[in-house]
């Protein structure tokens, strides 16, 4: 299996699952996760999976400054129904990295380490932001993303067309792929930390 090479060299995002240490998953409960395992998640890799990751990776950063943030420790609030748009891709996505999940997630171990509840979805369109929010301290932030400084080739859409009509060979299909990764590639490698990309607002602890 390989993937473009690209994928190396986005971002990481670190994190420490206490669920994890307590069960030996890992030394310290510590997890390290790459854009790949966005990728095997969703099966794909498009726009709407990085974005999803690179919110993900800014709102810990930002709720734990310094400090590797706590994976099962942030509840997240999605903006929209779990089957609008691509809404329930992102949320899946979050959930890999923020262990927050819908009401079928783990319940727990003895009233400890429960993951379930901790995502929610809006009942309808209450904006763009993801909201996440520490259970600890209930420090919160809204996160979000805007693509429009990373377009795709206009040649896309044409190559796109062509190969939901059966009409492009496979130099053209070949083409889309690189086209459509591309865009990936810079939003992962050159527009990570980008304030226009990905937009992260601090909220008033309650």
């Amino acid at each position: 299996m390989s993937y473009p090479d690209f994928f190396e060299t986005a971002p990481v995002v670190r994190t420490r699952d206490r669920l994890a240490a307590l069960l030996g998953a890992s030394t310290n409960g510590e997890l390290t996760y790459h854009y790949a395992d966005a990728v095997r998640l969703a099966g794909h890799s498009c726009p709407t999976v990085a974005g999803a990751y690179l919110m993900g990776r800014a709102a810990l950063a930002a709720l734990y400054p310094g400090t590797l943030p706590e994976r099962g420790g942030v509840a997240v609030h999605m903006p929209a129904p779990a089957d609008e748009g691509t809404t329930g891709v992102v949320a899946q996505v979050l959930t890999l990295l923020t262990g927050a999940a819908a009401d079928n997630g783990f319940h727990g171990i003895g009233g400890q380490h429960a993951r379930n509840g901790l995502l929610t979805h809006a009942s309808q369109r209450e904006g763009d932001a993801i909201v996440f929010r520490r259970l600890d301290n209930g420090a919160t932030v809204a996160v979000e993303l805007d693509t429009s400084p990373v377009p795709g080739d206009p040649k896309q859409r044409s190559l796109l067309a062509a190969i939901l009509q059966n009409r492009a060979d496979a130099t053209e299909q070949a083409e889309f792929a690189r086209l459509w990764q591309d865009r990936v590639r810079r939003m992962l490698t050159e527009h990570a930390d980008d304030p226009r990309v990905v937009r992260v607002m601090r909220r008033q602890t309650a």
